[in-house]
């Protein structure tokens, strides 16, 4: 009861209900999976995983587009922000605004995803709260300036949806040109519809079971806690106290066992220009 009243209270506006149904038609072709797998399914979903999910939001969206955590070339920026596009969380505009509202405000009054308001409201209920357009246009300018001031990611946050359908019709005609309807429709739903649901609640992981259990290496203001095996299907960004301590921070790992994937990549990347 104390969740459904929470919920209402948070739903000053009425449901988002193009956000409902894309959740909703994502799980529902989750179903499709155990009749279409195939291991090269497997394969494309474990890639387009660590690609979209651990490159275009960890990396991408969060340290590099929100944070500012390092810095690389314009053209570079702009490609990780279509590849993030493609985790189905939403433009890198939208996200980093929500995100930066998040630290502003985390687990306080206006934090758009805060446990003390229901875990399944920080998880993904969260994502169901209608914006007007001239909501969203205020949200983006207060918490996004520096990205809503570049065309090219204004051009990504309004064809948001396309990028998707165009990756949809490459794996399936990917799969048929080599082995025909069976391999198309299992490149299409396991890269697809599965490996969305896995990095869509990966990353809900982050906004809610990293505020409610784990250890703290340090006395934030906020209920951000450390979490092993959140770290380890987020690419490092599971060592939530780390990042939430110091948010500037690439390297989220500050014990020697907090093995951090995502900096290792930008370590890499920059050793590699």
């Amino acid at each position: 009861q104390s969740q459904l009243i929470s919920v209402h209270r948070r739903f000053p506006h009425p449901l988002d209900w193009v956000n409902f149904f894309w959740i909703g038609i994502l799980h529902l072709g989750l179903l499709a999976a155990p009749f279409t797998f195939s291991w090269q399914g497997l394969g494309v979903m474990l890639f387009l995983y660590w690609l979209t999910g651990g490159i275009g939001i960890c990396l991408g969206y969060h340290r590099l587009l929100s944070h500012r955590s390092f810095v690389t070339h314009r053209p570079v920026r702009w490609l990780i922000a279509l590849i993030g596009g493609l985790a189905g969380e939403g433009s890198a505009v939208h996200w980093t605004a929500n995100h930066r509202q998040h630290h502003a405000l985390s687990d306080h009054v206006g934090d758009p995803h805060s446990p003390r308001e229901g875990f399944w409201w920080s998880h993904m209920l969260w994502c169901l709260q209608a914006m007007s357009r001239e909501a969203r246009v205020k949200h983006h300018a207060r918490y996004a300036p520096d990205m809503t001031s570049d065309p090219i990611f204004r051009f990504l946050d309004a064809t948001y949806i396309l990028w998707h359908l165009l990756l949809a019709a490459a794996l399936f005609g990917i799969g048929y040109a080599q082995e025909g309807t069976p391999l198309g429709w299992s490149l299409l739903v396991w890269g697809m519809f599965v490996r969305l649901v896995v990095v869509l609640h990966c990353t809900w992981f982050i906004n809610s079971v990293t505020h409610v259990w784990g250890y703290r290496n340090f006395e934030t203001a906020d209920d951000s806690k450390n979490l092993w095996w959140v770290a380890l299907v987020t690419f490092g960004e599971g060592w939530h106290n780390n990042h939430h301590a110091i948010p500037r921070r690439a390297n989220y790992g500050r014990r020697w066992w907090e093995l951090d994937v995502t900096y290792a990549t930008i370590w890499l990347l920059g050793k590699i220009g």
